[in-house]
């Protein structure tokens, strides 16, 4: 009993050594950056155009990284800080870390539907759908046969023909191909990339504050461990959201697929100067700090594992018919590209 209570005595860390850690700031600055902006940069600019196996190989791969960060590094994290012994008794009787991570994810579901929804109502508005999708009283939906309509209703000679156009130009607005169904899919990659930048904005804040105030005395502190793995941690994590931004629908140009790159790399040093700044009086051994980063990690948790298995994988792999239509050795690698980035970054949580 007394080693639980020990759990949650609040000591403040010693956070001295202040050169390495702002050293640390700097480092953690450059790297990210690179990464998430290297896809964008090789990709909007001609001259430094790479091969499109590299992209291929960023994209799939940081959509393991994405999806092992979820359940690796949020939702056990957040399952262990929501269930310390000296949080409340409705955290000690109920998985809370879960049921807030469950919350996330049905909000998330929730507000990108209606968020789709509402967009495509939109450019309704403005005339992308200028077919439209009614049909007179009568005749059904657009996909039913002629002959399934004909044996229903007689029509005259002129009436028949004036279906058929009307059918004709119903099957092409529901083409694939067509403008609107080209802006509604656009406008779903653009809200699927944000939802993907609110999910590791929102837990790299936590990384930096929990780097800046671990304990550093020598090889063996926390400190020494947690650096090296962070850097990994969001480098691979930047390269995976990087990738992302670089496919943006051009309209976008470049600048915004940087500065989203520049708000994901600059979220973790701001940690580290929060913590940095709270060093002498914060502390996560304690039931609001319990609280804030459990919460904070769940919620994450839920996004990401949302935005990985949903946005990532399944419109990658399952509803994309490029994928379906590819050599089976294709889609094998872009698995086992999957596969590696999610094993990479489930191992550096044996550390971190």
């Amino acid at each position: 009993m007394a080693d639980d209570e020990d759990v949650c005595v609040g000591a403040v860390n010693d956070v001295d050594n202040m050169g390495v850690r702002i050293g640390a700031i700097f480092v953690i600055l450059v790297t990210t950056s690179l990464f998430t902006l290297f896809p964008i940069v090789t990709k909007r600019i001609p001259r430094l155009t790479i091969p499109q196996f590299i992209y291929d190989f960023a994209k799939y791969f940081g959509s393991g990284v994405i999806i092992a960060t979820a359940f690796i590094h949020l939702l056990e994290p957040a399952a262990d800080e929501l269930s310390q012994p000296c949080l409340g008794d409705a955290f000690q009787n109920y998985p809370m870390a879960y049921g807030f991570a469950l919350i996330s994810m049905m909000l998330l579901f929730i507000v990108e539907f209606f968020a789709y929804r509402l967009g495509t109502l939109y450019l309704k508005k403005h005339g992308i759908d200028t077919h439209g999708h009614h049909h007179a009283a009568g005749h059904g939906d657009a996909s039913m046969p002629q002959e399934t309509i004909a044996a229903d209703v007689t029509y005259s000679e002129d009436e028949v023909i004036r279906d058929d156009i009307k059918l004709q130009n119903d099957v092409e607005a529901n083409k694939p191909d067509s403008g609107f169904s080209k802006d509604a899919s656009v406008a779903s990659e653009v809200v699927g990339v944000m939802v993907l930048e609110l999910g590791v904005v929102f837990h790299s804040v936590i990384i930096g504050l929990t780097l800046a105030t671990s304990e550093y005395h020598g090889e063996d502190d926390e400190f020494v461990v947690l650096y090296p793995v962070i850097v990994f941690h969001q480098l691979f994590e930047g390269l995976g959201l990087g990738s992302r931004l670089a496919f943006l629908p051009a309209q976008m140009g470049t600048l915004w697929p940087c500065l989203l790159a520049m708000g994901y790399s600059i979220c973790t040093p701001i940690g580290m100067a929060i913590g940095l700044g709270v060093r002498h009086t914060y502390t996560t051994d304690t039931p609001t700090g319990y609280y804030v980063t459990g919460v904070f990690d769940a919620v994450s948790a839920g996004i990401l594992i949302y935005t990985g298995l949903v946005e990532l994988l399944a419109h990658d792999f399952v509803f994309n018919q490029k994928m379906h239509k590819a050599p089976m050795w294709k889609v094998a690698i872009s698995i086992f590209e999957v596969c590696l980035g999610a094993g990479i970054m489930a191992l550096l949580g044996r550390w971190a």
